[in-house]
Formats: C-alpha cells, structure tokens, sequence
C-alpha cells in the first residue's frame, strides 16, 4: 500500500493519478476535505481508502504493508500568519509521520518548499546560506527541512524532501488565491477579461517578475523517480531550473485560449510588499547529479495542456487524462 497525504489537494492528487497511470489503486489518501470543492479531485482517482488525516496521525503505528509515503499534505496559505497553528499543522504533524517512517524503514517523499529561499537574494541552492523566509508558511517549511537534515545520514530509510518552485496545472481549482497565476488568469478570462499582472516592484517592469513555474505532471513524475531510483537523502529543489516573467504567463494563456485580449496592470498591494518572490530560479544542479534525465515539459505545450483541460471540465475523470 502507498499513502498520499493531502491525496485530495493539487499536488497529492496528480500524484495519485500518476501512481494510477502505473495500475496502483492500492492507495490510501489523507486529507481534511472541509468545505468547498476539493472532494471533486478524488472522483477520476482510484484508491483503496480515505482517512482524515487527524484520525490517520493517531492510529499510524496500526498501519500495514505500507511500501511509501508520499507526504503532500499541509497547510499552503502564504497569508496565514497565525505561526503556532502553522508549526502545528506543517511541523509538528510532519515530524510524527517521519518518526512512523523511520520506526518502519518506509521511504518518505515530501513536499518542501521554495518559499524557504525568500527574495531570494541569496540563491537558490539548497543549502542553509540561501534560505531566508519570509512568512510562517515558508518558516514552517524550512524548520521541518532541518529536523529532518539531523537524521538524514544516520537512517536507513529513504527521506527525500522536494522543495517545489511554482507549480501549476491539473486540479488546482479549489485553492481559490492560492491558486496558480495559470488558473486565476483562466478564470478572469472566462469572465471576459484579459490577464491582470502586477505592476512594476523590486526593481522589476510591469509584469516582469519572473518565477520558476513547473507543470505539475513534471512534479509528480520528479516525485516518482524519487521513489524508483536510489536517490542520497536529502532535500532536492523541484524546478525546471528555467524562469519566466509573469508577462509570458499572461501571453501562453491569451494563445492557449485563442483570446483577442490585452494584458492589463494593478497596483502592487501593500500587504505584499517585503514578503513576495519578485523571482525565483531553482538551481537543478543537485537533482540532476543525483541522476534525474527525464526533463520538463515544453512550457507553451503544458500551458496549452492546462487550458484544454480545463475547458474540459477541469478534474480528471475515470478513463480520461
């Protein structure tokens, strides 16, 4: 049996979907499906069984046959600001699911972050000399890399943590602002009006701002070989090593969408100012060394994906990609 937690999120459940790809149903998904809509991303999956990921954390020592742990579950509101619920949910949750793994010798995979890297002044390596948070979130992140950094090579177990750049695609629908610029942009556009950037900040041009965006098909598949392959413990930045501005997001769209729109600005918030990423570049030198030649998907081709894809419903369906 493999365990997703946060297997009902955006990340968790492409990682499923992979796994299906592969014919694993042997599933358990761990999640808190709340209010809203994020129950529609299990509906294309296949899974042996659902477990709330409070009752899960409490019965894990009760667990069999357990191959891996793929830990994707988490609090991810960059606007959270309460830290001890953060620490809780992010921190402490993760630290009793490592204990579980190594107690067991299961492999564990596990979402990091690159909001660890701040404004990322300082690069973007992982290593302790670049990382600099800038809000709860990222803090929470990065204390639970370094809990895990003590243990890393005295372990027998593998203990792989994945720190995601800006990921978009598949199944984001229900993270509402959290949402990737790919989907806020789809759904102002659907609205009837064209993308709306930022204005110039930090330096940057109207809409410059430039991120590492990955295609989340590229994250699961990273995830996967993660699993396969004999990777050193450690934490492994999940990018495609390549930024694009905010401006090449707006056009891939407007293209995807065949739309005869304009690109329009807002005022940079306030609220923002001195805790947003004008740029991020994830350094893929480690990865890489560690073996990884599968690459990434074309960014025209995945946007265009992602578009199609939502035009056609925007959740995977049984029997559909």
């Amino acid at each position: 049996m493999i365990i997703v937690t946060g297997g009902a999120g955006f990340i968790g459940s492409n990682i499923v979907r992979a796994l299906n790809e592969r014919g694993r149903t042997d599933i358990l998904i761990v999640d808190d499906l709340g209010g809203g809509d994020k129950f529609k991303n299990l509906i294309g999956l296949r899974f042996i069984d659902y477990r709330h990921k409070d009752d899960f954390i409490k019965n894990l020592d009760g667990l069999q046959n357990v191959e891996a742990v793929f830990h994707e579950g988490a609090c991810s509101d960059t606007m959270e600001y309460d830290v001890n619920f953060m620490m809780a949910t992010n921190y402490e949750y993760s630290k009793e699911l490592f204990k579980f793994c190594i107690r067991k010798q299961i492999p564990l995979i596990y979402a990091s972050s690159a909001s660890v890297y701040g404004d990322g002044k300082r690069g973007f390596r992982e290593e302790e000399a670049c990382e600099n948070p800038l809000n709860p979130y990222a803090f929470s992140k990065l204390m639970f890399d370094r809990y895990v950094r003590q243990f890393a090579d005295k372990v027998k177990s593998k203990v792989i943590g994945l720190r995601y750049f800006n990921v978009y695609g598949q199944q984001e629908n229900h993270k509402g602002k959290m949402a990737s610029i790919f989907y806020q942009i789809y759904k102002r556009m659907k609205l009837g009006g064209g993308p709306r950037l930022f204005k110039g900040t930090d330096g940057y041009k109207d809409g410059e701002q430039k991120r590492d965006f990955i295609y989340v098909k590229d994250v699961a598949r990273i995830n996967l070989w993660c699993l396969d392959n004999a990777v050193a413990n450690g934490i492994y930045n999940c990018g495609t090593g390549h930024a694009h501005t905010f401006n090449d997001a707006g056009k891939a769209m407007i293209e995807s969408m065949h739309a005869k729109m304009k690109i329009t600005y807002c005022d940079f918030p306030d609220d923002l100012r001195g805790k947003y990423q004008s740029f991020t570049e994830a350094d893929m030198t480690k990865l890489k060394a560690a073996g990884y030649k599968d690459g990434f998907t074309n960014f025209v081709i995945a946007v265009e994906e992602y578009c199609k894809f939502l035009e056609a419903g925007g959740y995977y369906a049984l029997g559909r990609a």
